[in-house]
């Protein structure tokens, strides 16, 4: 399974409003600016956001979106699992080789428990935390 721009985006979009949960609305304008991403595009991946009920649209000119619900009660596998669908690492059959299948079953399994274990006040401490590392550094 790899997750697309709409989950990894839509990621982004629910981490800078849970970073902001309880200040007020927040425009896409300033998320897409802030991260270099297409003011566009995010429009079209916060509908299906505010469809599932996770967002809710403020209007006015200070308006935005906002969290329907805390940030620690709203989970990285809610948001992809709205953008991408189902998780799932293969698509099998009844008829694959059962060794395969539990295989593929034990992953999605372990994909999912990531993902539903991490809420988004997770991904923005560990994101402002500064005491992780921003990559891999090599030396030859």
């Amino acid at each position: 399974m790899k997750i697309s721009t709409k989950g990894r985006y839509g990621l982004t979009i629910m981490m800078e409003l849970a970073a902001k949960y309880g200040e007020g609305p927040v425009s896409l304008k300033t998320i897409a600016e802030k991260n270099g991403l297409s003011e566009h595009y995010l429009e079209q991946l916060v509908a299906p956001l505010r469809n599932a009920g996770l967002v809710k649209s403020v209007r006015g000119a200070f308006g935005g979106y906002v969290l329907t619900r805390e940030p620690e009660k709203i989970t990285s596998g809610d948001v992809i699992r709205i953008l991408e669908g189902p998780i799932s690492p293969v698509d099998f059959t009844e008829e694959d080789d059962p060794a395969k299948r539990d295989l593929w079953l034990r992953i999605r399994d372990s994909i999912a428990q990531v993902l539903d274990s991490t809420t988004l006040r997770d991904l923005i401490q560990y994101r402002d935390d500064g005491r992780h590392s921003e990559g891999y550094m090599f030396y030859i």
